[in-house]
C-alpha cells in the first residue's frame, strides 16, 4: 500500500515533463512522446492499453506510476444526451463535471470546474450552498476532461469553466490547466472560456496575458443594490468598478466579452432591469447570453415565463446587442447552470 501511495500520477504532465519520468527510470525520449499520445490524444487509463510500448516497459511503467488516481463515483445521463461525472479526487474531496451533446453541431463541451465548491455565495446557485473546501490542481482540472473522454471515447473539442468554483480565485492552477488543454488536447484557445462573477485584480492580469480564452462576465443584475443582494462579490467589486476594468480588457485585448445574466422571475426580469442592462453594457464590446434560471432545492426562486424572457430579449437586442437565450441542458439530472451540488457523494 505505502509503495502504490509513492507512484508516479502521469495525467496532467506535459511532455517535458513525462520526459523527466521516463529519463528516471532509464527510458527515452522517445518513450515520452509515446506515453504522451496515449494519456491526451487516446485518453487511455491504464499501461496495458499502450500497445506499441514493449512488455517490459509496461510492466516497469506499472511499477512506478499509475495514469490516473481519479474515480467516478456517480454518472447520469440526461433525456438530451447531456452526461453529469460526480468525480471523486484521492483525498475524498468530489466534483461535477458535464459533457453537453447538441444536436445540430459536432462540437462536445465539457463543463469543468476549478474548485472544490465555492466562496462566492451566489443566492441562485447550488454549489454556493457547499461553501469553499479548497482549489483544484491543474492537473485534477485535467483529469476531468481526461474521465469523460475515457469514459465515452469521444474527444472533447470545447471547455467551459462554467462548473462549480470561481475560476479566477484560482487562476494559476486555471492558467495551467488551459495551457495542457491548448498545447496536449490541440484543443484552440478560443475553443475555452472561463466564467467570471467579477473578480477584478485577475481580469486586469489576464488581459496582460499573450493568449486570452473566451472571457465569460456573470453580471445578473444591472444595478448594484439588486446585484449585492443576489451576488455578495458584488460589495468587493461593485458593477461601477468593473464596467470600466472590462472596457479596458477589450481595449487591450481586442476581444469580445460575454455577458452572462440569469433571468429570475420577479426579481431581476422587468422591462426596467432590460432598459437597465442595456445602459449599463452602452459602449462594452459584447454578446449577452440570458439563462434562463434552473430550479433547485437549495433556494425558492422561480423560472420566468416564456413571454417575458423574449421581451427581454427584445429590449436588449433594440439596443444593438447580440443576444441569445442559453440553451437548457442537463436539468433534469441537476446538471443544468447553477445546478450543481455535488448531492450524489453522500449516497
Amino acid at each position: 500500500m505505502e509503495n502504490k501511495q509513492k507512484k508516479e500520477i502521469l495525467s496532467g504532465k506535459n511532455l517535458e515533463e513525462l520526459t523527466v519520468f521516463t529519463k528516471s527510470i532509464g527510458e527515452s525520449d522517445f518513450r515520452a512522446r509515446q506515453i504522451h499520445n496515449w494519456i491526451y490524444l487516446k485518453s487511455v487509463s491504464d499501461f496495458e492499453q499502450m500497445t506499441d510500448l514493449s512488455k517490459k516497459t509496461r510492466e516497469k511503467l506499472a511499477q512506478t506510476a499509475v495514469v490516473t488516481d481519479v474515480k467516478i463515483k456517480c454518472k447520469q445521463v440526461s433525456s438530451d444526451g447531456t452526461i453529469k461525472y460526480l468525480i471523486e479526487y484521492s483525498d475524498g474531496c468530489f466534483v461535477e463535471t458535464v459533457l453537453m451533446r447538441f444536436d445540430n453541431r459536432s462540437n462536445l463541451t465539457a463543463c469543468v470546474s476549478s474548485q472544490v465548491g465555492c466562496a462566492c455565495g451566489c443566492k441562485f446557485c447550488a454549489t454556493a450552498k457547499l461553501g469553499f473546501v479548497r482549489n483544484l490542481t491543474s492537473r485534477e482540472i485535467i483529469e476531468q476532461i481526461l474521465t469523460i473522454q475515457r469514459d465515452t471515447g469521444l474527444k472533447v473539442s470545447n471547455v467551459v469553466f462554467m462548473g462549480q468554483g470561481e475560476p479566477l480565485l484560482n487562476l494559476d492552477n486555471v492558467l495551467a490547466a488551459i495551457e495542457i488543454l491548448n498545447k496536449n488536447f490541440q484543443i484552440g484557445i478560443r475553443r475555452i472560456t472561463v466564467s467570471t462573477c467579477g473578480i477584478i485584480p485577475q481580469i486586469k492580469k489576464l488581459a496582460k496575458l499573450d493568449f486570452q480564452p473566451t472571457l465569460a462576465v456573470s453580471l445578473h443584475a444591472p444595478e448594484h443594490g439588486l446585484r449585492s443582494e443576489i451576488m455578495p462579490v458584488e460589495n468587493k467589486y461593485p458593477l461601477k468598478e468593473l464596467i470600466p476594468v472590462l472596457k479596458d480588457y477589450i481595449g487591450h485585448t481586442g476581444r469580445r466579452v460575454t455577458i452572462e445574466y440569469t433571468l429570475i422571475k420577479g426579481c431581476n426580469d422587468s422591462i426596467e432591469c432590460a432598459k437597465n442592462l442595456a445602459l449599463l453594457l452602452d459602449g462594452v464590446k459584447s454578446n449577452i447570453n440570458l439563462i434562463v434560471y434552473n430550479p433547485n432545492d437549495t433556494d425558492k426562486f422561480e423560472k420566468p415565463d416564456k413571454h417575458t424572457i423574449q421581451k427581454f430579449k427584445y429590449i436588449l437586442e433594440q439596443s444593438g446587442k447580440k443576444v441569445t437565450i442559453r440553451l437548457e441542458r442537463g436539468a433534469d439530472i441537476a446538471a443544468a447552470c447553477g445546478q450543481l451540488s455535488n448531492k450524489q457523494a453522500s449516497f
